[in-house]
């Protein structure tokens, strides 16, 4: 399930994928804002059919909140 978010992020960011780990703070050591957030939930939205709740989304903070997120709602990515 990490390495689908990863994968998703580091496109959405253009970054490269092995700066993204576990730990990494999507906004402060990422360099997401919340345009980059929404954008990101959005594709895994379309990608996978499900809704990500807008409360669920205000406590995304790193990319180990988002795979435990959807890890826990059954996911298959």
């Amino acid at each position: 399930m990490f390495e689908k978010v990863q994968t998703i992020l580091a496109k959405q960011l253009r970054l490269d994928p092995s700066r993204i780990t576990p730990e990494s703070q999507i906004k402060k050591d990422l360099g997401a804002d919340s345009l980059d957030i929404l954008q990101l939930l959005m594709r895994i939205e379309d990608q996978y059919g499900i809704v990500i709740p807008d409360q669920a989304l205000a406590k995304f903070e790193t990319v180990k909140d988002v795979v435990d997120y959807l890890e826990k709602q059954q996911v298959q990515l």
